[in-house]
């Protein structure tokens, strides 16, 4: 190593941008293989997003099957073949286990650390580097990266420092929560190379609604309710578990998912939300149910006999959208509106306005064009010696541990094929 002018010249080098899930795995497949390895990660420590992942729990993979994890990726999935079955969900967990970190399986097949605590996936990632001789560069901002003659050939800090190196990977995240770092400097260094930038947008995120009445039902939790989606009269999502009231709309473990499905139509199109807030009863059931509770509470004001079917937060909202006046004694009722109220308690409506931001989002959709990437080893088509990993790439899924499957999938390929 020779220092000239703030100028390191590096010989068979790998220069890692980004020192979270993606940059640490590829880091240590890399000098694995024998690479000497850089990472240059703009924060104070490594893995910052990685720490808060899953509630600070991780929830590193998925262990599902090979279909499930297919059909869990939205985005491309079709270009993680080759990556994700040369390291696995069973390769990821067989990596940890054997760094030290014990590991449970919990519902949905989500795989967490016993402990519980984020903090043990990034130290066994952390000590795995520095074992295989990979040196960590902390709070070191890339500013650019530059080619010669159409090849990687350098990486430059904001600090005036010129790194060169044989080969780059990009793993700097996407635009999902930027207090950790990631504020899209993939995408700034892909493009400047060349590559094409899918639109991106906010994934696994809350979604606002238009109807005002939404912040009186805030901090309001539902569990066992089911969710159905429509544009236009067609159903594009439906599914049932628990889900979350929030100042502006809703977010919880089924809207997160089902933001991956419908942010595409967002602004443009403004899906309709049905919440079933009884899917265990059908409508028919469901009407009788609520004839006994009308008979059993005959000579009651209407709002007075339906405070044990719902939630206090829940009930002046559903009798106002109900029209039936909230005072009106129940034996006034007909059975006409009786039937109208049941089909509102299975088809509780919100129209959903927007997608969440950036700052609360798990996930980016959206990223680096995978058609200019090649899928087995993750190199750049438009710059020999560049590669990706990660969330910088227009790969996403589904919550539930899929999407740092990716992480470690594309990781592995990038810090490994140049050295197969």
């Amino acid at each position: 190593m020779t220092i000239r002018n703030k100028e390191i010249t590096l010989l068979s080098k790998v220069l890692i941008i980004g020192g979270g899930a993606a940059g640490m795995m590829a880091g240590i497949a890399a000098a694995e293989n024998g690479g000497d390895v850089w990472i240059f990660e703009k924060n104070e420590k490594l893995g910052k997003k990685l720490f808060i992942t899953g509630k600070g729990r991780c929830n590193l993979t998925n262990a599902c099957t090979d279909e499930t994890f297919f059909a869990s990726v939205l985005t491309n999935p079709k270009f993680l073949f080759s990556a994700y079955h040369n390291f696995n969900r069973e390769d990821v967990m067989t990596f940890f286990e054997n760094a030290g970190v014990a590991l449970k399986t919990e519902r949905g097949n989500r795989v967490f650390p016993v402990s519980d605590h984020s903090s043990d996936i990034i130290r066994a990632l952390e000590k795995t580097l520095k074992r295989a001789g990979a040196r960590i560069c902390l709070n070191k901002t890339v500013q650019e990266i530059r080619t010669r003659n159409g090849r990687f050939s350098s990486i430059f800090l904001a600090d005036g420092t010129e790194v060169f190196g044989d080969s780059c990977v990009i793993a700097t995240g996407g635009l999902s929560y930027p207090v950790t770092g990631s504020t899209g400097d993939g995408y700034r260094f892909a493009e400047s190379i060349g590559h094409t930038i899918i639109d991106t947008r906010p994934s696994l995120v809350s979604l606002l609604a238009e109807e005002p009445w939404v912040s009186d039902l805030m901090g309001l939790s539902l569990r066992n309710v089911k969710t159905s989606f429509y544009i236009n009269g067609r159903q594009i999502h439906e599914e049932q578990g628990e889900m979350l009231f929030t100042r502006y709309g809703v977010s919880g473990p089924l809207i997160l998912t089902a933001s991956a499905v419908i942010g595409k139509y967002l602004p443009e199109r403004k899906p309709l939300l049905l919440i079933d807030l009884k899917p265990a009863l059908e409508l028919p059931v469901l009407d009788k149910r609520l004839l006994r509770e009308f008979e059993a509470n005959r000579n009651k004001q209407f709002h007075n006999a339906v405070t044990s079917l719902f939630p206090a937060k829940l009930t002046p909202v559903i009798i106002s959208l109900s029209k039936i006046a909230p005072e009106r004694p129940v034996n006034s009722i007909t059975k006409e509106e009786r039937l109208e109220f049941a089909k509102l308690v299975k088809a509780f409506p919100l129209t959903i306005r927007a997608l969440g931001g950036y700052n609360e989002a798990v996930i980016t959709s959206g990223g680096v064009k995978i058609s200019e990437v090649n899928p087995k080893t993750m190199e750049s088509k438009k710059a020999p010696g560049v590669y990706f990993a990660g969330e910088v790439l227009d790969l996403d899924a589904l919550t539930g541990g899929f999407n740092l499957q990716i992480a470690w999938s594309t990781a592995k390929a990038a810090g490994s094929s140049q050295y197969e």
